[in-house]
């Protein structure tokens, strides 16, 4: 299925419900609200993260600022057996599926390497090399053709992989790569772009002549583009690629027509090559603001509702902030005792000698200069 240059929109910047040719959103008011406590404590999390790195306490953080509704609308849409493999920006989709905020900080805290239980959440670990990711999806996704969970009668034993990258990405020849496997080998995966406009300072514009999505036409996979601030809009175009993954019907390629509100990382300064202008027109999409107003004019939310909400956001935040400052400090030990079952002798002479320099910096108390 290709699409013309629009995109599919299930609800307008103002709040307004509208239809399309080919996708409508099946579900109820609940389910909407349902999304809409996702993208505000998804936004809440990376509000608390990126001022944590302001103030010294991580090394460094990727904002999610207005890319809420592409990750909650696609969030929404993974089931059972299903895959996610994101690349390190997903930290709503990463609330959605059970992993623990602090978590998630350990590795930008620099206390641990990527650290959550990837088995149970089904949301595999971050990953730092650009498009490096989407490789991995199809190669998860031909075990699982080989495992028998896809195409089975019962959709309860089909699972797809769900695969996430940025624009930027799609001009790494990983990502390349891995489209050529998934449609030669018709892999159950679902390349969800989230097209935020920028690749650190470079346009949209320069890095592909074309609209994304259509670069996947040319691999044989079939392609569209949604809006990306419109939840409603995205679960239901990753529902319906999901589905057709698990049936046995083959990989999908989603653009999600969103904008970075914030920093490309908190090393970046968007102001250097981002025009206000640009930033302001987006602002008034702001995904999160047109799913309330829906929400409050058709009466399914109220104001205590809200207040309710804001609550739960705050205790997230306070979670957060004091949580973060309370991860216990890396063992240098451990990066040689968590690596080997039986670590080999030089490696062993290592470790000594390296423990050995930090006992060297022992203070007056006798405690290790860790």
């Amino acid at each position: 299925m290709e699409r013309s240059e629009e995109f599919i929109q299930l609800l307008t910047p103002t709040g307004e419900r509208v239809e399309d040719e080919t996708f409508s959103f099946t579900h109820d008011d609940a389910t909407i609200a349902a999304n809409l406590r996702h993208m505000v404590l998804g936004r809440r999390l990376d509000t608390e993260a990126t001022a944590l790195q302001r103030k010294g306490q991580l090394g460094l953080w990727a904002p999610s600022l207005g890319q809420e509704a592409a990750q909650v609308g696609s969030g929404a849409a993974i089931a059972g057996l299903d895959e996610v493999i994101p690349s390190y920006r997903e930290h709503a989709v990463a609330l959605m599926r059970g992993v623990d905020p602090l978590d998630l900080l350990k590795t930008f805290r620099g206390t641990a390497m990527v650290d959550w239980d990837s088995v149970a959440t089904r949301f595999h670990l971050y990953s730092f090399v650009i498009g490096t990711q989407a490789l991995h999806a199809v190669g998860y996704a031909m075990g699982m053709q080989r495992d028998g969970v896809v195409g089975n009668p019962d959709p309860a034993d089909n699972g797809a992989v769900l695969v996430y990258f940025g624009d930027g990405a799609t001009s790494q020849g990983d990502v390349s790569e891995a489209l050529v496997f998934a449609a030669s080998y018709q892999t159950p995966t679902v390349f969800f772009v989230q097209n935020n406009q920028w690749a650190i300072s470079e346009p949209i514009e320069i890095q592909s002549r074309i609209p994304l999505y259509r670069r996947a036409t040319g691999f044989g996979i079939p392609s569209v583009r949604v809006d990306g601030n419109d939840v409603l809009a995205v679960q239901s175009v990753t529902e319906w690629a999901l589905d057709r993954a698990r049936r046995g019907d083959g990989p999908t390629f989603i653009e999600a027509f969103t904008y970075r509100m914030g920093a490309h990382t908190t090393s970046d300064d968007p102001t250097k090559y981002r025009r206000r202008e640009e930033e302001a027109a987006w602002r008034a999409k702001d995904p999160i603001e047109r799913v309330r107003t829906y929400l409050l004019g058709r009466g399914a939310v109220d104001q205590a509702w809200l207040d309710e909400l804001d609550a739960e956001a705050e205790a997230l935040g306070v979670r957060v902030r004091e949580g973060a400052l309370a991860l216990p400090e890396p063992r240098l030990e451990d990066y040689w005792a968590l690596t080997y079952a039986s670590l080999p002798p030089a490696l062993a002479a290592q470790r000594d000698a390296y423990l050995a320099y930090e006992a060297s910096f022992e203070d007056a108390d006798g405690e290790g200069g860790r």
